[in-house]
């Protein structure tokens, strides 16, 4: 592992310091490419128009007809955060238009991901006369033709990558569809939705369907799409940090929905204070457990009801969920790290990649293994668990130099039919192959990711902001980092340094508390509370280290604490 920095380019540090810019977050937006103080102003106006949305007006017309012919719609979710929001934005927002609007949630477990021919049969026994995919069915061929022969219509709305072929819906929406210019390829599922709920208003304005003051305001469910958009992962580009950033603003003044409200205080949260983290660790795997455990259908009622009660009721259900799925996982884990032990995959000279099966896996509990595995080898990584009929289903997780569904995809050319399905993202992906193939399938995994990586690109660089001045490590400065918008593709601010261990002991089992000494060109000598989670083992008396600075909160008193993440 190497520890880099990033370069802050002087004249855009300058720029926006001279704009008011508190002096360290010029630099730490500097060094993220930020040019302008208009940049980080994330104003609601500044939102891309989502007439650049490719077949969003067309989806807007389609849907005011629709409602307008008082025809039933059914919303297909997805078993995600990203999916319950999305469909809880369209819930929402559909029925303050006047639609007459419900929801499906396919079982994880029975039919899998996606728009099936299967649970077309199972929609169809609603009566719908339209189906809304959210936050997936761009590879969803066979389910729009099943629906087409059915007399149902079928609407679009997804972000993932499309295949060679697209689906034959009445429309898609999705912004990486060949031909839409929509500059944010980034978006998230539920952000997709918001644009085309946004485009409907705009069309059933157009149409004089609203009463006086009738108009929904359709910012109200921007905690929604910013949750949906942290918890999804996505790069944090432009228009996704306005997003995020009119969804926390939302959370802070009051005004989040009760499901999320909820969830926030089942996880120990403030909505005043409320963060990128506690969207994406405190509120995102609480309603994620849904889906991994049991029926996302319960994630989706805690987010569209508006009744306290039975939003804390929701809640405390999916915080038991989420204990659970917490226990699965540490046990997955530990199987996990022993298998690669045993096969000395830890080790300098082991493969490219690593694939991962075990029989008692959970299916929805891989993905966040494949993670974790990933995190600790620094190797693209596969894991699958038996989905029945003798198949496997797998979740996959790379490192940022392998587009992982590219190379899934290299995989299944060379190898027809060796994959029943997949599809995902750059950095993670899902599939499903046969159980007898896994030999084949982790074979073509490692040879094709092999080369695809040059040896060069396989090395772990840690990126930092360099050293911070002795004068910042303050609670002041803690609580304005902690107020930024930062996530996937905008990183949080990792400083380096060099410390002296005062004292460590260990806590909690599995978690070292330290008292550190910043020393080098850095330190001034000052002492530090610090953590480093998930790793027990003792550090060396002098050590140099990429950390994070925060806000400690311990029987009303507020501290600065730095988290250790990695050391050299």
């Amino acid at each position: 592992m190497k520890i880099a920095e990033r370069r802050a380019p002087a004249a855009a540090r300058e720029k926006l310091e001279q704009a008011g810019l508190h002096p360290l977050l010029a630099r730490l937006y500097a060094a993220r490419r930020i040019g302008s103080a208009a940049e980080t102003a994330n104003r609601f106006e500044n939102l891309i128009a989502p007439s650049q949305l490719l077949n969003c007006e067309r989806a807007a017309a389609l849907l005011a007809e629709a409602i307008a012919a008082g025809k039933r719609l059914l919303i297909v979710a997805d078993y995600d955060a990203d999916g319950a929001t999305a469909c809880a934005v369209g819930v929402r927002a559909l029925r303050q238009m006047g639609a007459k609007v419900d929801y499906i949630v396919p079982d994880r477990v029975a039919l899998g991901y996606g728009l099936s021919p299967e649970l077309v049969e199972l929609a169809a026994e609603r009566g719908p006369d339209l189906l809304i995919t959210v936050d997936n069915g761009i590879a969803s061929l066979e389910g729009v033709a099943r629906a087409r022969k059915l007399g149902i219509g079928t609407l679009i709305t997804d972000h993932h990558l499309p295949g060679e072929a697209l689906p034959e819906a009445d429309c898609i929406v999705n912004p990486n569809q060949p031909g839409c210019p929509f500059p944010s390829k980034t978006i998230a599922g539920v952000g997709v939705m918001f644009y085309v709920m946004l485009a409907l208003r705009a069309e059933l304005r157009k149409r004089g369907a609203f009463a006086a003051g009738a108009e929904p305001n359709l910012a109200a469910l921007t905690d929604l799409v910013a949750l949906g958009t942290i918890a999804d992962v996505v790069p944090l580009d432009a228009n996704n940090r306005i997003l995020v950033a009119q969804g926390l603003k939302r959370l802070r003044a009051g005004g989040a929905r009760p499901g999320i409200a909820a969830l926030l205080a089942a996880g120990g949260g403030d909505a005043s204070r409320a963060s990128c983290f506690d969207l994406g660790f405190v509120i995102g795997p609480r309603l994620n457990a849904a889906g991994r455990l049991a029926d996302m259908g319960l994630g989706i009622e805690c987010l569209v009801t508006d009744d306290p009660s039975r939003a804390a009721n929701c809640a405390r259900e999916l915080d038991q969920l989420n204990r659970e799925r917490r226990r699965i996982e540490g046990g997955m884990l530990e199987q996990a790290l022993a298998a690669l032990q045993d096969q000395a995959g830890l080790g300098e000279d082991a493969g490219t990649t690593i694939t991962l099966f075990d029989p008692a896996w959970h299916q929805g509990v891989v993905g966040l293994i494949a993670s974790r595995v990933r995190e600790k080898a620094h190797r693209p990584t596969l894991c699958f668990a038996p989905a029945g009929n003798g198949q496997l289903r797998g979740s996959g997780r790379s490192i940022p130099t392998l587009h992982l569904r590219d190379c899934l995809d290299l995989v299944a050319k060379r190898a027809p039919g060796l994959i029943l399905r997949f599809g995902g993202h750059a950095q993670a992906a899902g599939l499903t192959i046969q159980e007898k193939d896994l030999p084949r399938l982790r074979e073509l995994f490692e040879d094709t990711a092999a080369g695809l990586l040059p040896e060069a690109a396989r090395l772990r660089v840690v990126e930092t902001d360099g050293e911070l001045e002795p004068a910042y490590h303050s609670l002041e400065v803690a609580q304005l980092l902690e107020a930024q918008i930062w996530g996937q593709g905008f990183p949080p601010p990792l400083f380096c340094a060099t410390f002296a261990v005062e004292s460590q002991r260990v806590v909690g089992e599995r978690h070292l508390k330290l008292r550190l000494r910043i020393s080098g060109s850095s330190g001034d000598g000052r002492r530090m509370q610090a953590m480093r989670f998930n790793s027990p083992a003792f550090l060396p008396a002098t050590f140099r280290a990429a950390y994070r600075i925060g806000v400690n909160e311990f029987n009303g008193m507020k501290t600065v604490q730095l988290t250790v993440e990695h050391t050299e």
